[in-house]
C-alpha cells in the first residue's frame, strides 16, 4: 500500500488558509473584554482548533471532492498529481474531522458545538449530495460564516466562560461574515475554466468575471461601512476612523482589481483581505475598550 509523503499531507491541509479563522477566533476573544491572563491556554486551543484542525479539515475535504476539477485547474495539487495516492485524501479528511472533534471537547459544550457546526459546513460545502459550492451564493455564504462569524463567536464564548456575547459582538461577527462572502469570490477567479467545465456555479461562472468582481467588492465594502456607522453610534470614534481609513485604501485597490479581475484577483486578495481583517481587529478592540470602561 502506497503512503503519501509528509510534504504532500502538509500541502493537502494548506496551512496558508488557516489564518482567517484563527484571526477571527482571536478577534472574538479580544471583543469579549476578558483578560487573557488565566485563559491563554483556552485561546491557544481555540486558535489550534480554528486553523490547523477545522480549517485544515475543510481543505482536505474540498481537495478530495474537487480532485476532478483540480485535474483541470491545478493538476500539480497532491491528489491529481498522484502524490496523494489512492483514497488517502479521503482518509485524511475523515481522520482530521475526528481529531478536530476531540480537540473541541476540551473547549466545553459551546466549543464542541461550534466545531460540529463548522465541520458540518465544511463537508456540506464540498461533498455530495449538498455540495454547496455548486452554487456560489450558498457556498460562499457557508464559508464566510464558518471562517469569520462562527470563529469570532466561539472565541468570545470561550473567553466568557460559556456565556453568549452581547448584541454588538454578534453584529460585528455577522457583518464580517457577510463581507467574507466577497473574499471567497476572489478565490474563485483562479478556477473559472475547471468550474465551468465541471458544472460548478461559482459567481465568476454565473455572473461573468467583470460582474462578479464588482459584486465581490460590494460584498466586502458594504458591511465595513455599516461597521463604521455602528462604531460611531457606540462612541468609538477613533476606532471608526481607523476602520474608515482601512476601507478607503481598499476602495482604491478595488478600482485596479475590477479593471482586470482575472489577472489581479490574487493580488487584491493578498492586499485587500489583509486590510479587511485588520479592520476586524480594530473593531474587536473597540468592544474591548467599551467593556473595560464599563
Amino acid at each position: 500500500m502506497a503512503y503519501p509523503a509528509p510534504s504532500a499531507v502538509a500541502e493537502l491541509l494548506k496551512p496558508i488558509t488557516w489564518f482567517p479563522p484563527m484571526w477571527a477566533f482571536a478577534c472574538g476573544a479580544v471583543a469579549s473584554g476578558q483578560s487573557w491572563g488565566e485563559r491563554w491556554a483556552l485561546v491557544a486551543l481555540g486558535v489550534l482548533l480554528a486553523g490547523p484542525m477545522v480549517c485544515a479539515t475543510s481543505q482536505a475535504v474540498n481537495d478530495w471532492f474537487d480532485r476532478h476539477v483540480d485535474a483541470i485547474n491545478e493538476p500539480n495539487r497532491p491528489i491529481p498529481s498522484g502524490r496523494m495516492p489512492g483514497r488517502w485524501g479521503l482518509y485524511i479528511a475523515v481522520l482530521w474531522t475526528v481529531l478536530s472533534l476531540a480537540v473541541a471537547l476540551t473547549l466545553g459544550p459551546w466549543g464542541f458545538v461550534a466545531a460540529l457546526v463548522g465541520l458540518a459546513l465544511a463537508w456540506a460545502y464540498s461533498a455530495p449530495p449538498l455540495r454547496l459550492k455548486r452554487n456560489g451564493w450558498w457556498g460562499n455564504a457557508a464559508c464566510g460564516i464558518c471562517y469569520e462569524g462562527l470563529a469570532w463567536v466561539t472565541g468570545a464564548i470561550v473567553m466568557a466562560g460559556g456565556s453568549l456575547p452581547d448584541g454588538r459582538s454578534l453584529a460585528l461577527a455577522a457583518l464580517y461574515s457577510l463581507g467574507a462572502h466577497g473574499i471567497m469570490t476572489l478565490n474563485d477567479f483562479k478556477s473559472v475554466e475547471g468550474d465551468r467545465r465541471m458544472g460548478i456555479g461559482s459567481l465568476p461562472v454565473r455572473l461573468g468575471e467583470e460582474q462578479a468582481a464588482h459584486m465581490a467588492c460590494w460584498m466586502m465594502a458594504a458591511p465595513q461601512f455599516v461597521v463604521i456607522v455602528l462604531l460611531l453610534s457606540w462612541q468609538a470614534r477613533g476606532h471608526a476612523l481607523a476602520v474608515g481609513a482601512l476601507l478607503a485604501v481598499q476602495l482604491l485597490l478595488m478600482r485596479r482589481f475590477v479593471a482586470d479581475p482575472h489577472g489581479r484577483a490574487t493580488w487584491y486578495s493578498g492586499l485587500g483581505v489583509t486590510l479587511y481583517v485588520s479592520g476586524m481587529l480594530v473593531s474587536a478592540f473597540a468592544l474591548r475598550a467599551a467593556a473595560q470602561a464599563g
